[in-house]
């Protein structure tokens, strides 16, 4: 006898992963995980960011912090 609630425990579960992550996203923490499976399907040769250095690399990028960026006053 199948288990019915196994397709439904893995919709959950899906749509448990999507509501972290667009909270997340709403407030400003980026997607660690969706970076690296990103990096090794689209990328597969280039090194990936340690989980501190991706969340270094965009906090710089979004308040304009690093090389080439605009200063800003606040």
């Amino acid at each position: 006898m199948r288990c019915l609630c196994s397709p439904l425990l893995l919709k959950s579960k899906t749509a448990g992963r999507l509501v972290l992550q667009t909270a997340r996203l709403m407030v400003g923490v980026p997607d660690y995980d969706a970076y690296v499976e990103h990096l090794r399907r689209v990328h597969p040769g280039e090194p990936v960011m340690t989980q501190a250095e991706f969340f270094r690399e965009r906090q710089d990028r979004r308040y304009g912090v690093g090389p080439g960026s605009a200063m800003r006053c606040c």
